[in-house]
């Protein structure tokens, strides 16, 4: 088998079987209060030695992830991501877009996230941009 085939299958085999499925869980870990459960799906989305980092803020491993979550549902009391684009998904990487707002109301926040993921098909790292955002907001 030739390296450039080797390399092709080994990146394949890092893609969950459904992408979205994995960019749901990510955002319903940032969507759950109860903090039990959020670190289940932490657990569940990411891999223990996993980064998160946007322009406001950065998490480390599974305490770090959470305690960032769990801060930004501080600031931001009642508010809720939703993704609001497919999952693009190629070479163990994926890219969507999502809004956050108080439920039932339009958006204040927009960004999209890029991610890595890991041969176990959980994320590795991800890079949040911020689309759009109120002055001052974030």
């Amino acid at each position: 088998m030739s390296a450039a085939v080797e390399s092709s299958q080994s990146t394949a085999s890092t893609m969950p079987a459904d992408p979205a499925t994995l960019a749901d869980r990510y955002l319903a870990a940032w969507n759950e209060t109860d903090p039990a459960r959020r670190r289940e799906l932490i657990a569940l989305a990411w891999t223990e030695s996993a980064s998160y980092v946007d322009p406001l803020m950065r998490g480390d491993g599974h305490a770090g992830i959470d305690a960032m979550i769990a801060a930004v549902q501080g600031k931001f009391p009642g508010f809720r991501f939703t993704r609001v684009s497919p999952v693009d998904a190629h070479g163990g990487n994926l890219r969507f877009s999502w809004e956050l707002g108080p439920a039932g109301a339009p958006a204040l926040v927009v960004g999209t996230d890029f991610a890595t993921v890991a041969a176990d098909g959980r994320l590795a790292r991800m890079t949040g941009f911020i689309d759009r955002a109120p002055a001052g907001l974030a």
